[in-house]
């Protein structure tokens, strides 16, 4: 039970840097300004930022599929990574609870079984 919690722990924050690092390309790629030159697809960040950087991105034709393919496909990766952090949280959550034992199901028998023992007597 350890190595499972120890393992949904890691699964946790694994998901929770692969959804971070897809954001952070998100963003990066919504502000490209592209155009074709050649066979490629030159993509550049505005120019006001400091680090104004020129990505290449060879064989590619149309620059529409870096600008909105990979959009969608960093925005399901986005949101796959977070339920399978949402799981791993919830198996995190469920071994933590089972291990204090603080999970209450039911009715507690033995407080019937005592009153039931009391009104035999009577």
């Amino acid at each position: 039970q350890l190595l499972y919690f120890l393992l949904s722990a890691v699964g946790l924050t694994v998901c929770v840097l692969a959804v971070a690092f897809a954001a952070h390309h998100y963003s990066q790629l919504a502000r490209f300004s592209c155009g074709t030159a050649l066979d490629a697809c030159r993509c550049k960040v505005p120019s006001e930022e400091p680090l104004s950087r020129t990505f290449v991105y060879r064989d590619v034709t149309d620059c529409t599929s870096i600008t909105g393919t990979f959009k969608l496909f960093l925005l399901i990766q986005m949101i796959l990574n977070l339920l399978c952090g949402l799981v791993c949280l919830l198996a995190c959550f469920v071994m933590w609870k089972h291990r204090y034992q603080v999970f209450y199901v039911g009715v507690r028998m033995c407080s019937l079984r005592a009153s039931e023992g009391q009104q035999q007597k009577v």
